[in-house]
């Protein structure tokens, strides 16, 4: 085996040529430590050998996660072998933990609902001479359509009715006439205009209005534009009363299912689209979450009846407020988190690892996922945007291809950036600058963010390398009269690194693309002088680096020159835009500041055995409602479960870990193995998995982990 450093000057440069390249060898890590600005960086080289995996996967070296802060060295876990082993509870702004307590509605929202049905329900009538003028103006084939929509409606299942969208039409001025038919003969059914199988034509869709009878009438451009464009199914209904709140707040139960699609599919149901609702942040998909959602003047006795019919997904807590939801209102998160299959040299390892997190806590890296999980990364992309190259950083998603059409057919829904930009390219070839404007904004934006991330992450590594966990002159800070307002804008932070006042609608975006608000943002920073030091006014947890922009600065010793450095490597100016596209230049951006390390709150671990690798070790909040009797934790024993809070840890009546030289393999070994638990709250912004890389010290990436199954 070979062993070899990999250096970090421009990550971009090598994760650019990676995508040419893949590994037949070890992949390997820098293992970096400093106690002191005085001390020798001991930076050791740790082999993770993952057998053939890619080099065009992202490395944790590639984005500047390089360092340690404790000397423990680690052992072997494994993170998210089932989705059960990781349970994210959101936490609100009053820092209260979200769980799922009741699948009931309200005692008093049938009085509610009887009231708002009666204003809102359809006479039911046969509508044989609007059918039939419509079969005049639409043909027979759509009149049968419509038809059969009106006599669902008639029947009363309305529940997760589809609309019906009619045959396709290149004539704008009969689309038209058909779009008021329905305005002025059938005002308790809504229209709008969907693209046609062809470029030439369009086709109306047809739905039952879920905001009641007329309130579609009227509509003009104008007032669309103020709405912000937004689904029209989402303004509910004009008899909504005056005395209940306008939005709709429930708790989200999701299993192995990330927050788009549960939302995607509650809208489908409730026949409303996801503009509709609103919610903090998105969480992951490989896990078991619960958080708080707001949706748009919808019953509760509605939404709660989609319990029996969701699978792996629960609604409830349900209350009536006058504000949604909107990205960023969290102050953070609550893990469960349990690493299976845990092998060390010795249990007083995992022991000093535990506590170590524990009181010293971790470098606040940007994970992985902020990089992106797929083949592109999207710091890249952000780089090239930056330098105004919009046909590289288009090309990063789109290759040279004759076939637009038949790409486009086999994109999945989800990939909204690909989506967007070959149907761009296909009516506008060649302009690449539009290509990249036709990404949703706040998605495209992201790009721009991983990019201020991963200059982030290197300038920690760098801070820590050479100055340890101790305060030194030119450090960055919150000056001390800053403080009631820091922990302010703490609690409205969220795991999303988007500007706040350039959040549109984050529907579309995923946990890979790392949703993360900047920690604190319009608070100056204040540089620590010698007479700081010397008062001691300022600990290790103050110390910030910047995500440059506009109103940030820089530290005022050598550190900065990470930023700059890496950036002309990279061909990024971080003072000037070298194009007149302001969304894709720093310098136009506010830029914001990071807490460097970060300390785990409400902290304990457990140390478990279990034979059945298939049995879950955590209770969920379904378990406690008692929903599902077969998903409790029956097949640990309390005799073999050893809970520790950080702060007190007897040590007594334990027993000695064995270690094993092979990983578990077969799920279905009935060999007593060992586990971790792990509970602790973070802010919004932090990544756990970075918690997790620093307890164990091997790569927190999917595909290292997969590696351990």
């Amino acid at each position: 085996m070979m062993w070899q450093w990999h250096p970090s000057p421009s990550a971009v440069t090598v994760a650019a040529a990676r995508c040419f390249f893949t590994s037949s060898t070890t992949t390997l890590k820098p293992y970096c430590f400093s106690s002191s600005a005085n001390s020798t960086l001991l930076c050791n080289l740790v082999s993770v050998s993952p057998p053939q995996v890619p080099m065009s996967t992202i490395d944790e070296a590639d984005v500047g996660i390089l360092c340690y802060i404790s000397k423990t060295p680690g052992f072997r876990g494994i993170l998210k072998q089932r989705y059960a082993d990781f349970i994210v509870n959101e936490v609100d702004t009053e820092g209260n933990v979200v769980h799922l307590t009741s699948l009931d509605a309200p005692a008093q929202e049938v009085v509610e609902e009887t009231e708002t049905m009666k204003s809102d329900q359809v006479t039911k009538e046969s509508y044989e001479s609007e059918i039939q003028a419509f079969r005049l103006l639409a043909g027979e084939s759509d009149g049968d359509l419509l038809e059969g929509l009106i006599n669902q409606v008639n029947s009363g299942s309305e529940d997760g009715m589809s609309p019906i969208v009619l045959s396709p039409d290149t004539d704008k001025a009969h689309r038209t006439a058909v779009h008021n038919f329905f305005k002025e003969k059938l005002k308790f059914l809504v229209t709008d205009t969907v693209d046609g199988p062809d470029a030439s034509s369009k086709c109306i869709r047809v739905r039952l209005n879920s905001g009641g009878g007329g309130n579609n009438s009227g509509r003009s451009s104008r007032k669309r534009k103020e709405r912000g464009d937004k689904a029209f199914d989402s303004r509910g209904s004009k008899s909504w009363p005056d005395h209940v709140g306008k939005f709709l707040r429930f708790h989200l139960y999701k299993e192995n299912k990330d927050t788009q699609e549960a939302i995607g599919l509650l809208g489908k149901m409730l026949g409303i689209k996801p503009r509709a609702f609103g919610f903090s942040g998105t969480k992951d998909k490989r896990a078991i979450t619960t958080q708080r959602v707001t949706v748009f003047k919808q019953q509760a006795t509605r939404v709660a009846a989609l319990n029996d019919r969701l699978i792996g997904i629960k609604v409830g807590d349900f209350c009536y407020v006058n504000e949604e939801l909107l990205l960023g209102q969290l102050s953070g998160n609550r893990f469960t988190i349990t690493l299976r299959g845990v092998v060390a040299d010795c249990e007083e390892t995992i022991k000093a690892s535990a506590e170590s997190l524990g009181l010293h806590g971790f470098i606040n890296y940007f994970g992985l996922q902020r990089f992106g999980s797929g083949s592109v990364a999207t710091h890249l992309v952000g780089a090239a945007l930056l330098r105004g190259e919009w046909k590289t950083a288009v090309r990063e998603y789109y290759k040279e291809s004759n076939d637009i059409d038949g790409t486009l057919r086999q994109l999945p829904r989800y990939m909204v950036a690909e989506r967007a930009i070959l149907q761009c390219l296909k009516k506008a070839p060649g302009n690449y600058s539009q290509a990249m404007k036709a990404i949703p904004r706040t998605l495209r934006m992201m790009y721009v963010h991983s990019y201020q991330s991963y200059l982030w992450n290197h300038a920690a590594s760098l801070r820590f390398q050479k100055y340890g966990r101790q305060v030194v002159v030119g450090d960055l800070v919150y000056p001390i009269d800053d403080v009631t307002e820091k922990e302010t804008i703490v609690a409205a932070t969220s795991e999303c690194t988007v500007e706040p006042e350039e959040i549109d609608n984050c529907s579309y975006l995923d946990e890979a693309s790392a949703i993360e608000l900047p920690e604190k943002k319009n608070l100056r920073a204040k540089v620590v002088t010698a007479e700081d030091i010397i008062a001691g006014k300022y600990a290790i947890d103050d110390i910030i680096l910047p995500m440059p922009g506009s109103r940030t600065i820089f530290p005022a010793n050598d550190i900065s020159d990470v930023y700059h450095d890496s950036a002309k490597k990279d061909g990024v100016n971080l003072t000037e835009s070298v194009h007149n596209v302001k969304e894709f230049s720093i310098a136009s951006m506010t830029g914001s500041y990071r807490q460097v390390f970060h300390k785990p709150r409400d902290f304990e671990w457990q140390l478990l055995k279990y034979t059945d690798a298939n049995a879950p070790l955590a209770e969920t909040d379904m378990d406690r409602i008692g929903m599902d009797k077969a998903k409790c934790p029956n097949e640990v024993k309390e005799e073999d479960i050893e809970v520790h809070l950080v702060e007190a840890n007897s040590g007594e009546g334990e027993e000695p870990v064995e270690t094993e030289e092979e990983a578990p393999g077969d799920l279905d070994t009935q060999e007593t193995q060992l586990a971790l638990k792990l509970s602790f709250t973070l802010p919004a912004s932090c990544y756990a998995t970075m918690a997790i890389r620093e307890l164990l010290k091997t790569s927190t990436s999917v595909a290292f982990h997969k590696t351990l199954n």
